[in-house]
């Protein structure tokens, strides 16, 4: 499935578009860190939650659980707030 990659995670990727395989969001996350060693460390903490600050979408709708369901023909967007002061 194509995965849109956020600005903060192109240290990883090199790139903004990337192709990811499997079968439920933690199943995507877990081939992204196989392909980019280090990133699912960035979307997910020690006790394997999705951080506050990064948002998945699938078909236009935001996914909160890594058991999620994802089809090969999904595309998978990645969203990561920004904060500052």
């Amino acid at each position: 499935m194509k995965v849109l990659i956020p600005t903060p995670l192109h240290s990883y990727t090199g790139q903004r578009e990337v192709e990811a395989t499997g079968s439920t969001l933690a199943a995507v996350l877990a081939d992204l860190d196989r392909q980019y060693p280090g990133m699912r460390f960035r979307m997910l903490d020690e006790q394997e939650r999705l951080r506050p600050h990064v948002r998945f979408f699938v078909r236009g709708e935001a996914i909160f659980d890594l058991a999620t369901p994802l089809r090969a023909s999904d595309e998978l967007v990645i969203v990561q707030a920004l904060s500052g002061g």
